[in-house]
């Protein structure tokens, strides 16, 4: 099939190389010139493990292009896909979808013959409607059927769930698009991929509806984590008892500061304030975005503790700054909270990550970034630990320990055993396995 993906950021970029390599001719379409010409150079302006080599591979096969120029090649296609951003609106928190509309807009312009058009940015209920209204309204002689298609892609893994998804959600009004989304992910029937056709509202909300729910997750681990460390209990323990559970699950219920990233904060958001439009209030999700917010800075007032309850002229060494491991994302990430808590404190920062630094140059300030962890840690008085690489699973903690001024770890993914760093001469803190009492009442005290 002739697929047009527009918008060639995170999520279309990683659908059109997918789709290419299922065997389509994909056109992905971006305004950002720059970012084309990158492209078309052979260059990748994300970082997602084994997209560099799907892209290329799909490029010499001549399956996968790409362009400025939406009008030329909407006109050829049979599927346009809309993958643009919908960040959250200023001031409000609604998504905005201004990126969203214009490019249908357009699309209806320059539509030949008949098009399904997708959204498959996550969008809130009822986008789908005014999708088809633009369409009709600019185009009316158009022939065309408007679905909704979320993605349901994690970063770092993005190319696996693509082509291993759990589930294929495709929301439709008019039965004429649901044979070309079948065809679109006919590839995927060899994985017995199961495709939910919905309505198209349904559709909508299902994304919403899933994200926030692992939010929600994430939020419920980290409040028993903090109930842990003033019982005595270790919360890996009682997540693993609880995960083994099938209903329940095992994924994310790993505790540490605090969820970010593109999706979660601004879709809790964005369900809050569509919920609150509707007239049907969703408490459990406004609870969850106001303690994830806190839960972030309260981060910092650990590392405030192991340096004896001030971090003022002292070098705190923070290690790992992307949202999570195997991206180079820092959208909403939890080291840029805590970083900017431990600054406002009095510190001096030097961080370390594999691959978020020049992302993170471009978002804060004051930060002197390094090398290796090694160099960040040069004369610190406390490490702390934000994202959970593998590159720093394996730290040479004496030596660690020996370059630093200090003797605080502060650990917020639990990569470490207590043993081994408290071994090495460090005052060990973690997330929800205890803590020595002076550190406890330390961080009462920042409190």
């Amino acid at each position: 099939m002739r697929i047009v993906m527009t918008g060639s950021g995170y999520v279309g970029l990683v659908s059109g190389a997918c789709l290419a390599d299922f065997g389509h001719d994909v056109i992905c379409v971006d305004k950002d010139a720059r970012k084309i010409e990158l492209l078309q150079g052979g260059g990748v302006p994300i970082y997602e493990p084994g997209l560099a080599d799907l892209i290329a591979r799909n490029v010499k096969a001549g399956r996968l292009t790409f362009t400025t120029d939406l009008a030329g090649s909407v006109s050829q296609a049979d599927v346009v896909f809309i993958a643009v951003g919908t960040p959250a609106r200023r001031g409000d928190g609604h998504a905005d979808l201004s990126y969203v509309y214009a490019a249908a807009q357009e699309i209806a312009s320059n539509l030949s013959g008949f098009t399904v058009i997708v959204t498959k940015s996550t969008v809130p209920v009822g986008t789908g409607d005014e999708v088809d209204r633009i369409v009709r309204e600019t185009n009316p002689d158009a022939q065309f059927a408007v679905a909704s298609n979320p993605e349901f892609l994690r970063e770092g893994a993005a190319i696996q769930d693509f082509k291993r998804p759990d589930r294929i959600v495709v929301g439709i009004e008019d039965e004429r698009a649901r044979p070309v989304m079948e065809e679109v992910y006919r590839p995927l029937y060899l994985n017995q991929a199961p495709i939910q056709f919905t309505g198209r509202r349904t559709s909508e909300l299902i994304k919403y509806a899933a994200n926030a729910f692992l939010a929600m997750k994430i939020t419920y681990i980290n409040e028993m984590a903090d109930l842990c460390e003033n019982v005595g209990a270790d919360v890996q323990q009682v997540a693993r008892g609880i995960g083994l559970d099938n209903r329940i699950g095992s994924k994310f219920l790993h505790a540490g500061p605090g969820y970010g990233g593109s999706c979660f904060p601004k879709d809790t958001l964005a369900l809050v304030k569509t919920a609150e439009d509707a007239g049907a209030p969703i408490r459990l999700i406004e609870t969850t975005v106001a303690i994830n917010e806190s839960r972030k800075r309260a981060m910092a007032r650990k590392v405030v503790a192991v340096c004896n309850g001030s971090v003022r002229g002292k070098t705190i060494a923070v290690l790992g700054l992307t949202f999570k491991p195997n991206t180079d994302d820092m959208r909403d990430a939890p080291s840029i909270a805590i970083i900017q808590a431990l600054q406002d404190g009095g510190a001096q920062v030097r961080a370390y990550d594999p691959e978020g630094m020049d992302a993170a140059r471009a978002m804060m300030s004051g930060v002197e970034f390094c090398d290796n962890p090694y160099v960040a840690a040069q004369g610190a008085a406390a490490v702390v630990i934000v994202t959970e690489w593998d590159a720093l699973r394996a730290l040479d903690l004496p030596r660690l320990k020996g370059i630093m001024s200090g003797d605080g770890l502060v650990d917020l993914r639990n990569i470490y055993r207590p043993a081994d760093a408290e071994a090495a001469g460090f005052v060990y803190v973690s997330v929800g396995r205890g803590a020595a009492p002076e550190i406890e009442e330390l961080v009462q005290a920042a409190e």
